[in-house]
């Protein structure tokens, strides 16, 4: 078959994690998620894991992972996410590359990425090189081979850039159309390429003058790309199998490649349900025999180049100015405001620039006095950044020491490496990508500054911020609120700042709330307690103690002494300061001790204010917004516990009457509407909750709530319900002819199929389908041998799958 189908996916999101935390704290805006990397997953990273393919009567026959049909490529600080937060979704990934291996020829779907979603063009040689190292070391960690492709962070390039992608290895890229220059027929000659873009169906050999050496290109078909990002080409799979295939020409007598290359995010959270597209067109394609599906290094394996390019430098997939949409007011937005300017993006990037220039000759000279070679060392600490295990962080130390470091100066050490990561990630490209200033994506990027400059007064010493901050305000914000950059900055970034101490203060606060043993990992920081006293009178709790806090990431520590005090209600106030004198320590204890024990609170805030008058002080405003969320909901649980116990009552005696007043027209008093609406709704968050729902009683509140027009809390009932359905499944799973699990999952799926919202049953359709084809076929001969038991279990199995819409084996 000489036509040849390749789709590939870019799949990425910006590194979201607090540069002190070193992870993703909650955004609201990504509500109901915890943040938008948990939404994206569960709109297309995982669905994609198992996309649905339907039947005729529209029931899913077949579940099936689109990464091991598609080239795609996945940001390296996108799969350090997934690998800690769903691993199930990142083995499928990994899974998926290591399938395609055997269906392409040995050749892997999966390609490398320029590390951090840097603009490669705008960046200096030596962060080109690192981008380059670090996200093929990242690939190779994950995927357990080398990559023989990379894709360029919005297919920006230049000739240095493929000149470093060839010197390390990689063999090709991908760009769009329009960033061909000329094409000839090796040895022939030269022609311009028009505003149509290159001939898209075979691969190109791109010669590097400077060094002799060569990469290959592929220019993925532009108006079929742009018809699935934009034109909705996705809302029936043969519609889009068609499409593909019309990329094929019929005249040519050569072996073609129709390709296409699109965010990844397409195929889910841009489009609705756009993997079962993906995954119906690639079957589709693959039974009919209309083409045959491969990826680029099996394709360039068979077919090597047989034209010669040269590229438009300093372009880009999503810019028609080159690259001046992440340095310029070029006129690329989003859209999102009309009249709004982009003129904060050449400031912004000239501060950025400034900041990395700056610490340059500093990092230099002082890890010249640590390291063989500073700038070697950097390029190999993506070792570190993927393990940052003692005993691999001593290894790396020993590898690249100029000498033996001590305590001290390993410290320095992972610092400045630190600052220099920070550094690079400060040049992701999202910071200037979309439309103000004000966005999450630049106040990240700002706040991986704030984090280099925090770093290099720490080892350098040298007023940094005050030319910055000038720099930045010269950024102006379109959204009066935020005024420019340098405001964002202080109100926005600074607060945002960790260091040991706060971590001390957090842990002290969280102390009054939780059991924490001997070592306590607060996100990136192992905290050791080495003394605490906790006493109670009533809802007043005072805790005092001391810790030892030490940084995972630079090894940095101290020793600290707290004391706080919880009155109750949201009333909670705590000092922490260094850790000075043992004797001090313990005639604080006997003080604060005596006073609390005779219940004279005012004479402990007196005392812990003058032994912590050097220190910091905390309340639960700064505490890490995470773990503020989890105590204040514990203290809103109990007081909603005894708010519900008082709208129980408070309904129940007057049900009676609301249904009388309900039937003679009379509108309900707000106070009734609202105890009726608290206490259905808690009855039945509690009532779903349960291993074996009572669907009268769910009926009964349902017909209650229908009557007095309540409305019902969707949200909260899906996440319970569907949360206990899962666990369900899994524990039918791993117990899977527990006739019980079966019955309750079959109960609960037919309960959620009665309800007026819509429950997400994804995750218990894809266990499901792992048990259908792990255990269905076993059990169902055992039941046509006349086992009743078993002849039970297969036809609950078969009405469960019959309400979960999947097609029953023949």
């Amino acid at each position: 078959m000489d036509r040849f189908l390749c789709i590939h996916g870019h799949f990425y999101q910006p590194p979201r994690e607090n540069p002190w935390l070193e992870a993703i704290e909650l955004q609201d805006s990504a509500y109901p998620y915890h943040d938008w990397n948990e939404r994206i997953n569960a709109e297309c990273y995982a669905p994609n894991t198992a996309a649905r393919i339907l039947n005729v009567k529209n029931l899913i026959r077949k579940i099936f992972n689109n990464y091991s049909r598609i080239s795609f490529n996945f940001g390296p600080t996108l799969l350090d996410w997934l690998e800690t937060s769903d691993p199930e979704v990142y083995q499928g990934i990994i899974e998926a590359d290591r399938a395609s291996r055997q269906t392409f020829s040995g050749h892997g779907s999966a390609i490398a990425q320029a590390y951090n979603h840097m603009i490669m063009p705008l960046a200096n040689r030596r962060d080109k090189y690192t981008q380059v190292r670090w996200g093929i070391e990242d690939f190779k960690y994950r995927f357990g081979r080398g990559p023989e492709g990379m894709w360029l962070p919005e297919t920006a390039v230049d000739l240095e850039t493929l000149d470093i992608l060839a010197q390390e290895g990689i063999g090709f890229t991908i760009l769009s159309p329009y960033q061909a220059r000329r094409v000839r027929p090796i040895g022939g000659d030269w022609r311009e390429v028009g505003s149509e873009g290159i001939d898209p169906t075979m691969p190109y050999l791109l010669r590097l003058p400077e060094t002799g050496r060569q990469i290959n290109i592929f220019f993925y078909d532009g108006p079929i790309s742009q018809a699935v990002a934009f034109e909705r080409l996705l809302s029936n799979g043969e519609h889009f199998a068609h499409r593909l295939l019309s990329g094929f020409s019929e005249k040519s007598d050569r072996p073609q490649l129709v390709h296409i290359a699109t965010d990844g995010e397409t195929y889910g959270h841009h489009h609705r349900h756009g993997e079962m597209a993906l995954a119906y067109a690639l079957e589709y394609i693959e039974s009919n025999k209309l083409a045959r599906i491969t990826n680029y290094g099996e394709f360039l394996a068979m077919f090597p180049p047989t034209h010669e390019v040269e590229i438009k430098e300093h372009t880009a997939w999503s810019c028609a100015h080159g690259v001046e949409r992440w340095q310029a007011d070029c006129g690329c937005h989003t859209g999102t405001k009309q009249g709004w300017t982009q003129a904060w993006r050449a400031p912004l990037r000239r501060a950025l620039n400034w900041l990395r220039d700056s610490i340059t000759p500093e990092y230099e000279k002082h890890a010249g006095q640590l390291f063989k070679d500073p700038w070697a060392t950097r390029k190999d600490y993506i070792s570190v950044v993927l393990d940052r295990s003692p005993e691999n962080v001593e290894r790396f130390l020993a590898k690249h020491a100029d000498h033996t470091l001590d305590a001290v100066e390993q410290v320095t050490a992972l610092k400045l490496l630190e600052m220099q990561r920070h550094a690079m990630l400060m040049f992701t490209s999202c910071g200037w990508f979309f439309d103000d200033i004000s966005g999450i994506e630049t106040i990240q990027v700002l706040q991986y500054a704030r984090r280099v400059i925090q770093l290099a007064g720490e080892i350098f010493e040298i007023p940094l911020e005050p030319l910055f901050l000038e720099m930045l305000a010269r950024a102006k914000s379109n959204d009066p609120q935020y005024q420019d950059g340098a405001y964002i900055y202080n109100n926005k970034i600074t607060p945002a700042m960790v260091d040991l101490s706060k971590v001390g203060g957090h842990y002290a606060i969280c102390s009054l709330f939780e059991k924490y043993g001997r070592h306590t990992q607060i996100f990136c920081y192992d905290v050791e307690q080495l003394d605490k006293h906790t006493t109670e009178a009533g809802t007043t709790k005072l805790t005092l103690g001391k810790v030892r806090v030490t940084s995972m990431v630079t090894r940095e520590s101290t020793t600290l002494s707290y004391g706080a005090i919880y009155f109750a209600m949201h009333n909670v106030s705590c000092s922490v300061q260094a850790f000075t004198n043992e004797q001090h320590y313990r005639k604080l204890l006997q003080k604060v001790t005596d006073a609390f024990n005779r219940a004279d609170f005012h004479r402990v805030i007196q005392i812990l204010g003058r032994h912590f008058e050097n220190g910091s002080f905390f309340s639960l405003k700064q505490l890490f917004r995470d773990r503020q969320r989890k105590i204040l909901s514990k203290i809103l649980n109990t007081t909603l516990e005894e708010m519900e116990g008082d709208y129980k009552q408070i309904y129940q005696h007057h049900a009676t009457l609301m249904r009388f007043l309900k039937d003679l027209g009379i509108p309900l008093p707000q106070a009734m509407l609202c105890a009726a609406d608290l206490s259905l709704n808690a009855e039945l968050r509690r009532t779903f909750a349960e291993a074996e729902p009572n669907i009268e009683h769910i009926n009964t509140l349902f017909n209650e709530a229908k009557i007095l027009d309540i409305k019902l809390d969707d949200i909260s009932l899906c996440y319970v319900l569907k949360a206990n359905m899962e666990r369900t499944a899994q524990s039918l799973y791993a117990d899977p002819t527990n006739l019980a699990l079966l019955g309750n999952l079959d109960t609960m799926t037919g309960l959620a199929h009665a309800l007026p919202f819509e429950v997400d049953l994804w995750k218990i359709q894809n266990i499901y389908y792992r048990l259908l084809h792990d255990f269905y076929p076993y059990l169902r001969r055992k039941a046509e041998q006349g086992d009743k038991d078993t002849r039970a279990w297969v036809d609950r199995f078969a009405a469960l799958g019959e309400k979960l819409q999947i097609q029953p084996k023949p």
